[in-house]
Formats: C-alpha cells, sequence, structure tokens
C-alpha cells in the first residue's frame, strides 16, 4: 500500500493538500465517515462537475451544484463500495491507485492533478477498474487548504476512454434525463424499482442476461447474495465498455431460480442500483446447474 506523502517537509502547503485529498479522503471513504473531511470543503460556491469519462467540455453535466448534493452522492458510493469490497481491500485498491504529484499553487487557489489507475479486490472475486482522473480547485481559507470545487471523473489518460462505473447516483437525472413522471404510484408492497420512467437518449446500450460467472466459465457464490453482489458487477463492467454506468440502466429482468430468494437479492440490488430505480420485472425460472440469479438490462447512454 503506498500511502507516503511525496511533498517534502519544507512545501508544506503541497504536502497539506496531498494529506487532505489522498489520506484523508481515503480513509474517510473507507470508513463512510463524511465528517472526517467535512471541513475540508468550502460550502459557499461549491460546485463539482461530471466529465462522464468524456475529454469534450460540452459533455460535462454540474451534476453537484452544491456541496450537500454532493455529500449525499460520496456517501452512497461508499456504501456500495463496502458492499462489494472489504475495508481493507477497498484502503489498499484506492491507496495504490492514487496518484497526487502535480499541484499548482498561486497565492492562496491551487489546482491540483488527482489520478487513479489500478483496481480493489471484490468479495465475491474479481476487481473493480479504477482509472479516471478529477482535477480538483482548492483554496487557502485561513491557515487550512479547502476543497472549492471539481471536475471529476474525467479519461486517465485524456483522450482514452474511462474503465471505472463509480460514478454518482446524483448525476443520473441530469446526464441522461431518466425521471418518474409526476403523479406515478405503484404498491406498497412494490420492491426497489420504478413503476414507469421517461427516458430521454441518443443511444440505447443493452446487454444480456449476466449471472455470477468468472471468466472460465465457473460460478462464483454460494447464495443469492453473494451472487447478486458478482452478477451486478459484471452487468457493471459490461456497461461501462459502452460508456455507460449503472445509474445509466433504465430497465432489468431479474430471473431467480426461486422466488424464496426474493428479498435477498432485492436487499442486494436496493443498495448498489442509484435513484431512480430502473423499471424491472422479476420471475422464476430455470437457470443453468449452480446459477440463483441472472440480469439483464437496457441503458441509455449518456448525451
Amino acid at each position: 500500500m503506498n500511502l507516503e506523502n511525496p511533498f517534502p517537509a519544507g512545501d508544506p502547503d503541497r504536502r497539506a493538500i496531498w494529506e487532505m485529498l489522498v489520506e484523508r479522503d481515503i480513509e474517510a471513504f473507507v470508513k463512510r465517515s463524511w465528517s472526517t473531511v467535512e471541513g475540508d470543503f468550502v460550502a459557499e460556491g461549491f460546485f463539482g462537475l461530471d466529465a462522464g469519462g468524456r475529454d469534450r467540455p460540452d459533455a460535462w453535466r454540474l451534476t453537484f451544484p452544491s456541496l450537500a448534493s454532493y455529500r449525499s452522492a460520496w456517501l452512497e458510493q461508499a456504501e456500495q463500495m463496502a458492499l462489494a469490497a472489504d475495508p481493507e481491500a477497498i484502503r489498499a485498491g484506492l491507496a495504490n491507485a492514487t496518484v497526487l504529484r502535480d499541484i499548482e499553487i498561486s497565492g492562496d487557489a491551487a489546482l491540483a492533478h488527482k489520478k487513479f489507475d489500478g483496481t480493489i479486490g471484490l468479495k465475491g472475486g474479481g476487481s473493480r477498474s479504477l482509472r479516471w482522473q478529477t482535477l480538483y480547485y482548492c483554496r487557502k481559507v485561513g491557515a487550512e487548504w479547502k476543497i472549492a470545487g471539481f471536475v471529476g471523473y474525467l479519461p486517465n489518460p485524456m483522450g482514452g476512454p474511462m474503465e471505472d462505473t463509480a460514478e454518482p447516483a446524483a448525476g443520473a437525472r441530469s446526464r441522461q434525463g431518466k425521471q418518474v413522471p409526476m403523479g406515478a404510484s405503484q404498491h406498497r408492497t412494490a420492491g426497489p424499482y420504478s413503476p414507469v420512467l421517461q427516458v430521454a437518449a441518443d443511444e440505447l446500450v443493452v446487454i444480456s442476461g449476466q449471472a455470477a460467472l468468472a471468466h472460465d466459465g465457473s460460478v462464483v457464490g454460494a447464495d443469492v447474495v453473494e451472487q447478486a453482489r458478482v452478477t451486478l458487477e459484471n452487468c457493471r463492467l459490461l456497461l461501462a465498455a459502452a460508456g455507460c454506468g449503472l445509474s445509466d440502466v433504465f430497465k432489468t429482468n431479474v430471473y431467480l431460480t426461486d422466488l424464496n430468494d426474493w428479498q435477498a437479492f432485492n436487499e442486494v440490488y436496493a443498495a448498489l442500483m442509484p435513484e431512480p430505480k430502473p423499471v424491472r420485472t422479476a420471475v422464476q425460472a430455470a437457470l443453468l446447474p449452480g446459477l440463483l440469479v441472472e440480469v439483464e438490462m437496457w441503458a441509455a447512454k449518456p448525451r
């Protein structure tokens, strides 16, 4: 695990910015503790742009118009990661993937280039790729450096594809116009899905049914909870290959070998699928030997 501050003691400003954006940020994310980093932000005037893996500024979106909106997405992202990976795997993966060596300082303002290139090992086997970069706008308030805004989820390197999907759920509606129409409702016993969605998209991405299978074809997971996590991760990876994330999904079909697994599957699904939840159909079906669940998805590619 590589968490050594690259800046010398004679450069206290860059050392402080590195500690804030790398060491403290990683620990807070692993512990899902926003209070650990809350004091590192300037709330007034804060905003964050989501590049969505694109290097064209006209495709970037104002996903986080306030610190409160970013806080909600940050916490949801931390919860989703905690379901998919153990704390030490998250800590080691982020530490080894993170590089912050370029910090430009002019008076009380700073621009920090934070890059990710690595993986996080998942509970069910396999790994999650981390490959993007973020530009942080920092400001010195009194004697302390704070984050005033950022442009996140830029490709790393620029001009190449972004290979991770950990894009915050808060960006779903602004990025591709996926929303539940006003007045839509459903029965009280409904699961984690929307009754109806309105979707605006330039392109559609459809993935075939995915299950808890490793690359060699072996089944991963002995129960529906573990298989559900691996299945959704396999879905995420295929969506990422087409430039989408789970927040872009508007329709899912779920096949369970036993509907008694409905509640256990729903708990995993509800935690990993961003709002607004896709419309969904779930049925009991005969699957290949050893498989307990299969999921197919339709996504609207962000504009």
